[in-house]
């Protein structure tokens, strides 16, 4: 029987054991840490009875794929929740701009922006099934729907900042560098819109939702149904080289690129192993966990009810501040990215105290305590805030990679979304998983199509070793 060992069992680990799996190959999951799910863990952080994501929170992108289709995680265990608005954008002075599921009601809310939020958001979200089944897969292959990829492509290759010309007001432009920042680019970058179309024309498409008991249920449903399939786990032991492995049919890397060249070793050709120590890592991430009596006090009342708020005021500061960590250098008010999971999903809270989930975009390897900051930016939006904090816990871009050692300087993507890692990751070449060893592959989101809980990156790189496999 063909055999294979999949090292690490993040989502997209455990996705391409389940490729493998279903096609009769006998695997095995090896994990350095104690227990399995890499970025979709969680746990009680903070207060007992009070669930928090530990990193990845939301998934727009999990809901209708090629891997959600083959493999029914419900009949395992998983179910979603989503809330009433997909995320907002709070302003000073209790201003502000939301997107809700509809957009018709998000153009409404926008004023005289609406109809031209309508005009793209529209059109995009109503072909949105077929241009993502051209995305989810690598850059360099022949589009299945070449006119509507073409016209996703000529709004996603434009710099955030040229993308928000097309509207007018402080909401609406708001409304698009917040969903923008989760590229972790400067706004004057060519294809920095990217990411931000994807996620805003997801929202319309499928929401945001998040997996009810927390994003460790994603992990938990995958294992459930590995296990029925005659998978085998191995917790806490770190693989440092090939040689550790035996002798498998197939090797699945989930890691990080320069992590699959030292663990690989001179078994590698060297014009491979020079590429993956060439992978750019992005900014950092700074988190923290808060216990919260009675929620956010938003003055911008939809905020209240948005799963996801990105606080970080308009459109110049956070394109000003994103430019800064790029850079290196740390802002004073730094992007922030907060989680109110439990609006959508009451299991996580208990009573009257709820878990927030909140990290700023800060420099790669960031030394320094952003939690002052962080605490500052949602206190500016939403007075009272420190006075409803009951606990905290801080994770730092250390302790993150620590925590995962994927997320290298604290770059929870995996990789700087520049121009040419969106087009070419981890490597300019027409099987990015490949690693030019029979049999070994890199399936991490520092493959194509990148960073999110979707499980894309390990079952496009499943279905390359099974392809080269002739199964």
């Amino acid at each position: 029987m063909t055999n294979a060992v999949v090292v690490g069992s993040g989502p997209n680990g455990l996705a391409a054991a389940l490729v493998l799996a279903a096609a009769g190959v006998q695997v095995q999951v090896v994990e350095a840490a104690d227990t399995l799910g890499g970025g979709v863990r969680s746990s009680e952080l903070t207060l007992p009875g009070l669930v928090h994501d530990e990193c990845s929170g939301f998934h727009p992108l999990a809901l209708d794929t090629p891997f959600s289709r083959q493999f029914d995680l419900t009949a395992h265990g998983l179910s979603w929740r989503w809330p009433e608005v997909q995320y907002s954008h709070p302003l000073d002075g209790g201003r502000g701009a939301a997107a809700w599921r509809s957009v018709p009601d998000t153009a409404a809310a926008l004023g005289s922006d609406g109809p031209r939020w309508t005009s793209l958001f529209g059109a995009l979200s109503d072909r949105f099934d077929v241009i993502a089944e051209d995305f989810l897969r690598p850059m360099l292959h022949v589009p299945a729907h070449p006119l509507q990829l073409a016209r996703f492509g000529a709004y996603a290759a434009l710099p955030t900042g040229w993308l928000a010309r097309r509207w007018s007001t402080d909401e609406a432009r708001a409304l698009v560098a917040g969903v923008a920042a989760h590229a972790f680019r400067p706004f004057d970058s060519p294809m920095s819109a990217a990411i931000g179309l994807a996620l805003g024309t997801a929202a319309h498409r499928y929401g945001w939702p998040v997996a009810a008991g927390g994003s460790g249920a994603i992990a938990a449903a995958q294992v459930s149904m590995l296990t029925s399939l005659g998978a085998t786990f191995l917790t806490g032991t770190s693989v440092t080289s090939l040689a550790e492995l035996g002798s498998p049919d197939i090797v699945m890397l989930d890691v990080a690129p320069a992590a699959a060249a030292r663990i690989a070793g001179d078994t590698m050709p060297p014009r491979i192993i020079r590429s993956l120590n060439r992978f750019r890592h992005g900014p950092g991430s700074f988190k923290v966990d808060f216990a919260v009596a009675q929620g956010v006090p938003w003055t911008h009342e939809p905020s209240r009810r948005a799963g996801t708020v990105h606080v970080g005021g308009s459109l110049s500061e956070i394109a000003l501040v994103e430019k800064m960590v790029n850079r290196g250098r740390m802002p004073e008010r730094p992007f922030v990215l907060v989680g109110q999971q439990y609006v959508a999903d009451g299991s996580r809270s208990r009573d009257d105290v709820h878990p927030l989930y909140a990290y700023a975009h800060v420099p790669s390897g960031y030394t320094g305590d952003a939690t002052a900051a962080i605490e500052a930016q949602i206190e500016r939006f939403a007075p009272g805030f420190r006075d409803r904090i009951l606990a905290r816990h801080v994770r730092s871009t250390t302790q993150m990679a620590q925590y995962n050692a994927n997320y290298v300087g604290g770059d929870i993507v995996t990789g700087a979304n520049t121009p040419w890692q969106l087009v070419f990751r981890p490597r300019t070449t027409l099987d990015p998983y490949s690693l030019g060893l029979p049999g070994v592959y890199l399936c991490s989101a520092a493959t194509p199509p990148g960073a999110g809980a979707h499980g894309m990156c390990g079952f496009n790189a499943a279905h390359s070793a099974l392809r080269r496999l002739g199964a």
